[in-house]
């Protein structure tokens, strides 16, 4: 048991470092209609647990859709690190005041005027349960030779690392 906690810790620890510094997903949620749509939207925060917190308005298009249809997608990317995360999980909308207290930033007053006590903001609290990453070598050089070494020889290019992190806490962990 020990084992399967460290594994998960560590799976956690991997997910924050690949989402570190890449402040804003698409968001994708399943509309009335069966169809898939995404938005941009700002992490407000990853806890410890892996669970991502985003902020919004109660009455957006999203909410209805997560109360309808809780699975959901969210899309990371930084084309500067080469680096690229998709994470699969199920969303709950809340109004939770402290919650809101401590993720509130000024920022937000653009969207709700009346500030963090604004009776419209719901949270967005993401369970992940899976998430798949790319990462290649940063540097434009690096991937150029690897490439064209890739021509020379014949052999498939090294493209990076790409793995699955499996954060339901009822399946393994990670896959390539």
């Amino acid at each position: 048991m020990a084992d399967k906690k460290s594994e998960r810790a560590q799976s956690i620890e991997k997910l924050n470092e690949l989402v570190k510094g890449i402040r804003v997903a698409m968001f994708s949620t399943v509309d009335p209609d069966g169809t898939i749509h995404s938005r941009p939207m700002a992490t407000q925060e990853i806890e410890s647990d892996g669970d991502l917190w985003f902020m919004t308005g109660g009455d957006s298009e999203k909410v209805g859709d997560i109360q309808r249809h809780s699975d959901v997608n969210l899309s990371y990317a930084s084309s500067d690190s080469n680096r690229f995360v998709s994470i699969s999980g199920t969303a709950e909308t809340l109004r939770d005041q402290h919650k809101i207290d401590e993720l509130w930033n000024p920022f937000y007053k653009a969207w709700f005027p009346d500030g963090k006590d604004d009776p419209n903001i719901r949270l967005i609290k993401v369970h992940v349960e899976r998430a798949e990453y790319w990462e290649s070598p940063s540097s434009k050089v690096v991937q150029l030779v690897g490439f064209v070494k890739a021509v020379v020889t014949g052999q498939q290019a090294d493209l990076g690392e790409n793995e699955t992190i499996n954060l339901d806490k009822h399946a393994g962990s990670a896959r390539k």
